[in-house]
């Protein structure tokens, strides 16, 4: 018998590690990757278009390229100095958002055209509406009867998925059981869901809503309550004032504010920067990465025609609405390439609400983004 020699199989060559962004995450355009030994050109792709090339001799990179404003796979590929493709590591889905948008911090300046404005929509409607609009870069902004309580339907889920995230320690893996629970939360709205995920991190309903309160309190989030499981059918210048107006009457259960809705949801904004009550008053119980996981599941809910109903096709809302048959509310976060504001509609009437409560978020939305969008010019 012949004995062979053992052939040994060249090691596999080390390959580009892409620290940021990760699958199912909103992005502002930050790529950080560590690149393998001998890497001396470095090209990032966007669904197979080559957006940047540079040179580095570094051993870790950090770059900010344009995403388009949908799901979008991203390439890292390190090339040698023979100019040969060493190797390529690529992400996605990855849904992009403005850089100009990217999380910074802003204080709160009444802007008094644009007050003028929402006050004019907020008062035409009828019934009783509540308005909070304000620049997430410059601070200016506008509200009308911004702390009167309101029915708050579904709009405290975000709070749920929040609270959930928290117990995670990091976003959840794609397909696992809290990932399709908060996706359904989310994206659908789906009363079970929220339901599920109160019982999965408080043992029951009850127990759920009160760590989603305790969380509220912690946020400084006072005008908000949760109240228990949501029903199944089985079938620039002086400080934005924030009053309460125009008081709707209605029993107990679930309610919150326009201002504590626009606080909550502008919190996740900074949080996916690293920065706000979220990050520093949680002391890192729910981090960046979850943020921008919460953004993507944000940007993909499933109830269009309200904040996004008038706005251009290049706009990106990332919001969540709810409604009963009483109340009807939009809260989100408006991207566009100028940057972004938070914008909070919510109406009230005994007779019951419908369209006019959707055009109401729709026209409000597009005079905050004309009035920032002018600013910005100027």
């Amino acid at each position: 018998m012949i004995a062979h020699a053992a052939v040994s199989e060249a090691p596999a060559p080390a390959i580009p590690r892409l620290i940021a962004p990760t699958p199912y995450q909103a992005s502002f355009g930050r790529v950080v990757a560590t690149l393998p030994g001998g890497t001396v050109v470095v090209s990032v792709l966007v669904d197979g278009k080559t957006v940047v090339t540079r040179s580095t001799s570094a051993a870790r990179i950090r770059l900010t390229v344009p995403l388009p404003r949908y799901d979008t796979m991203i390439r890292v590929v390190a090339i040698d100095a023979a100019g040969r493709r060493r190797s390529s590591a690529t992400v996605g889905p990855v849904f992009g958002l403005p850089p100009r948008a990217a999380p910074r911090r802003a204080g709160s300046f009444r802007d008094a055209r644009l007050t003028r404005r929402v006050t004019a929509l907020a008062r035409a409607f009828r019934g009783t509406a509540a308005v909070y609009v304000r620049d997430l870069a410059t601070g200016l902004g506008a509200a009308w009867n911004a702390r009167a309580r309101f029915p708050a339907g579904s709009t405290l889920k975000l709070a749920i998925a929040l609270e959930a995230l928290r117990d995670l320690r990091g976003p959840p893996a794609h397909g696992s059981s809290p990932d399709g629970l908060l996706r359904a939360t989310i994206v659908g709205s789906d009363n079970r869901a929220a339901n599920a995920l109160e019982v999965w991190f408080g043992g029951s309903t009850s127990g759920g809503s009160a760590r989603v309160d305790a969380l509220l309190r912690t946020l400084g989030l006072t005008d908000s309550e949760m109240f228990g499981a949501y029903e199944v059918d089985e079938r620039a210048g002086r400080p934005i004032p924030v009053e309460a107006d125009a008081q709707p009457s209605f029993g107990r259960g679930k309610y919150t504010t326009a201002w504590d809705l626009s606080r909550l949801i502008a919190d996740v904004y900074l949080a996916a920067g690293g920065r706000g009550p979220l990050v520093h008053r949680l002391h890192g119980e729910v981090t960046p990465a979850e943020a921008r996981y919460l953004l993507y599941l944000l940007v993909h809910a499933q109830d269009g025609g309200k904040l996004d109903r008038f706005l251009p096709r290049d706009a990106v809302v990332a919001h969540k609405a709810g409604w009963i048959s009483t109340a009807r509310h939009d809260n989100g976060l408006v991207f566009w390439s100028g940057g972004a504001f938070v914008a909070s509609v919510m109406t009230w009437n005994a007779s019951g609400t419908g369209a006019a409560s959707d055009v109401l978020a729709g026209r409000v939305a597009k005079a905050a983004l004309e009035r920032f969008n002018h600013l910005d010019r100027h």
